[in-house]
């Protein structure tokens, strides 16, 4: 599994336009601070929970470990973009980052909370994943400094 002492890498990134469309993959995109990834649905505003109050959709984050552990030990396939997260990490125990700072690369940002599964991602994956992700589902992150992420980016923890 992943671990909480040692640097992490970027495995995959992926964003959607709007609420229910498709994740799509790329090797690199632009993040800007208070807002998210470039043309993602919670940048824009086009997110299914846009309208809703709160801090952690700039960026979300989960880890290859856990898509890999559903697809072993409960038979479900759930590829990265799929999960409808962001940024799919290797190595790095990402619930450890709630409430800490955090570099992909040369982007800072903090940890605000886990990024929990939902009826909503049930319904747009039609897989079973509340119970398999509880306390597993990756991070909900905000963008404190501008820069881009690219695949293979370190990320790793930062003292304030």
């Amino acid at each position: 599994m992943a671990n909480d002492a040692e640097p992490g890498r970027v495995e995959g990134i992926h964003v959607a336009i709007s609420e229910g469309e498709p994740m799509r993959a790329t090797d690199r995109i632009r993040v800007l601070a208070g807002i998210g990834l470039e043309g993602d649905r919670y940048a824009t505003g086009r997110g299914h929970f846009s309208g809703t109050p709160g801090t952690g959709r700039a960026l979300t984050l989960i880890e290859a470990e856990v898509l890999e552990s559903l697809r072993e030990s409960l038979g479900i396939a759930l590829r990265p973009g799929e999960a409808r997260r962001n940024v799919t990490t290797r190595g790095i125990a990402l619930n450890a980052l709630v409430g800490r700072r955090f570099r992909i690369g040369s982007v800072l940002c903090e940890g605000k909370r886990l990024c929990e599964p939902c009826r909503y991602l049930e319904g747009v994956v039609s897989k079973p994943l509340l119970d398999p992700l509880s306390n597993r589902g990756g991070l909900r992150a905000d963008v404190l400094e501008d820069g881009e992420i690219r695949i293979g980016d370190e990320l790793r923890p930062v003292e304030r």
